[in-house]
């Protein structure tokens, strides 16, 4: 009895992959439709993001090409913010049940100091980083005119979607766009 792969054989496999793979992303909703149910904008699929380079409060280095390969939840915030307060602790819990599968969420502060932002993590029990933004550079660079603001970065380096004001984090829908993104393959090193 011979063990060789025929070319027939072969077809047969890729074909029934390719099937598994169909029926997989057929019982899943399409993206399209998770970012709706959120009521978050989509970009177009080639638009990238600015670049950013920052310290956190912790004196840390966070930068957008150090999380390349990663989902990036970016959300851009302030103290005073009262919408982005009820957020916060739900992006912590995002950052701790999802960051082993890939998920990165880092808080871009809108020109606020030093102490103020630690004293806010602490409160609130924030591990995520949180980037100090003193002159508004990065605000600048992604265009934020509202706070909080929230964008979604896919592994490959892609604006996904973008919020503007406050969104249920919390939810299924939401839940469903980050493990969508998270079930996205992971890109070759170097090609973001």
């Amino acid at each position: 009895m011979s063990w060789r792969i025929t070319s027939r054989m072969a077809a047969l496999g890729v074909v029934a992959a390719m099937t598994a793979v169909d029926l997989l992303a057929a019982e899943r909703p399409a993206l399209s439709e998770l970012l709706k149910a959120l009521n978050l904008s989509r970009y177009p699929s080639a638009m990238q993001p600015p670049e950013f380079s920052g310290l956190t409060a912790d004196g840390q280095k966070v930068s957008l090409a150090g999380l390349s390969g990663r989902v990036v939840l970016l959300n851009f915030w302030a103290a005073w913010c009262l919408e982005c307060r009820p957020e916060m602790p739900v992006f912590e819990r995002l950052h701790r049940e999802f960051s082993p599968q890939g998920l990165a969420v880092v808080g871009i502060n809108a020109r606020e100091g030093t102490a103020t932002i630690r004293d806010y993590a602490k409160e609130l029990g924030l591990t995520f980083p949180l980037v100090l933004d003193p002159k508004g550079t990065i605000n600048g660079a992604y265009g934020v005119i509202g706070l909080p603001t929230t964008f979604l970065i896919g592994r490959d380096g892609r604006s996904v979607a973008l919020a503007v004001g406050p969104r249920d984090w919390a939810s299924k829908s939401a839940r469903a766009v980050i493990q969508a993104l998270l079930a996205e393959p992971t890109p070759v090193k170097g090609s973001r």
